[in-house]
């Protein structure tokens, strides 16, 4: 089946989903510009168009996700959902009664040897899992002159590493584990109160301008944050926009009564697995050596290397073909994971303000 597809927002999002479809077969896409209102409404009026991928600025999330559903369009939507969970849920329950697809883009749990993580834990290769650790670091952010939308919480909302990054961490720790973070104790910090803009551009790297003027800064740039997943489970992770020559590393360590696993995103195609008794080792992706249940998530054989790009082609695959068999169950992050998402970053927010453990509201139970 061959799909019509606008995707809203033109930025660096925008562009890699634009590759990703393009690199299904299938899928004819055109770009939008975010602030175009008029060349969205147009599309949405069109019924050549299947899908909408909204990638704009969070706060533009809710209305344009919305407009997509009242249009009877099917939905991808960039992470996070909404910046707020209210309006989270007033789209999860739309979706639900116009009877359209609906993703989430936590992307990052389609890597290969993320899915063999997820898959080693339910053969019950780690045993009982005890504790869940990591971080997800970047350094694009770290001068007082890196700018970006996301610094200002009336585009990105009232949270930004946690919202950006740190949500791609805690939904990639409990689609491994299986489990749900159940409390958090959280400690922020904003190193740049104030920042001199200059270029807008996510990842781009510039030289500050002279006589910019300081803007003050709302959103976090580091968080700390411990967590429970129900009464045995425990764990920690950092996420960080300013930790100097760190990219984009997410690291997730998994340790389980059996066996451990760890996995970082710098080197993706690579497997830690640990133990007691016996050499250590360090697997590398080979579809053919893969569990059966994650072979289908890597597309090249053994020695060639699968990427960043290679997680939006798989997670918009299995949306799409979910789409030509409307009864079948969704195998990706839908609205309601980008509404558990919110309810983690709400409870990480009201433990930081409030100085002490919060619970995390108990929602959506499909891992």
């Amino acid at each position: 089946m061959d799909f019509v597809t606008a995707v809203v927002g033109t930025g660096f999002m925008g562009r890699v989903h634009m590759e990703a479809l393009r690199r299904l077969g299938n899928v004819e896409c055109f770009a939008i510009s975010g602030h175009d209102e008029g060349s969205y409404r147009k599309a949405l009026q069109n019924p050549a168009v299947d899908c909408v991928h909204i990638c704009t600025p969070n706060a533009l999330h809710a209305g344009q996700v919305s407009a997509a559903l009242d249009a009877g369009k099917h939905v991808l939507c960039e992470k996070p959902l909404t910046t707020s969970i209210k309006d989270a849920e007033r789209l999860e329950s739309l979706a639900q009664s116009a009877k359209r697809r609906n993703c989430t883009n936590y992307n990052l749990r389609f890597y290969p040897m993320v899915q063999q993580m997820r898959r080693m834990r339910q053969d019950g290769d780690l045993g009982e899992v005890l504790i869940v650790q990591g971080t997800y670091s970047q350094d694009w952010l770290l001068y007082d002159s890196d700018w970006n939308w996301r610094v200002r919480s009336q585009e990105g909302g009232p949270s930004r590493v946690l919202a950006d990054i740190g949500s791609h961490w805690c939904d990639m720790a409990e689609h491994i584990t299986g489990q749900r973070i159940t409390a958090v104790c959280a400690d922020l910090q904003i190193f740049h109160k104030k920042r001199r803009p200059s270029s807008g551009e996510t990842f781009q790297v510039t030289a500050p301008r002279e006589n910019n003027p300081s803007l003050p800064v709302e959103t976090e740039d580091f968080a700390s944050i411990l967590f429970q997943m129900g009464e045995r489970t425990r764990g920690a992770y950092t996420a960080s926009q300013v930790s100097a020559g760190r990219k984009n590393q997410l690291r997730i360590e998994i340790y389980g009564t059996k066996s451990s696993v760890a996995w970082d995103g710098e080197r993706p195609n690579e497997l830690w697995i640990g133990h007691r008794d016996i050499s250590n080792q360090i697997t590398i992706k080979d579809p053919a050596l893969l569990k059966p249940a994650a072979k289908s998530y890597a597309d090249q054989p053994g020695g060639h290397a699968e990427g960043y790009g290679d997680t939006f082609k798989q997670i918009f695959r299995r949306f799409y073909d979910s789409i030509s068999h409307p009864e079948s169950t969704p195998e990706y992050p839908v609205f309601a994971d980008g509404l558990r998402q919110l309810r983690i970053i709400d409870a990480e927010l009201e433990s930081h303000r409030c100085r002490s453990w919060i619970e995390v509201p108990a929602s959506y139970q499909r891992r």
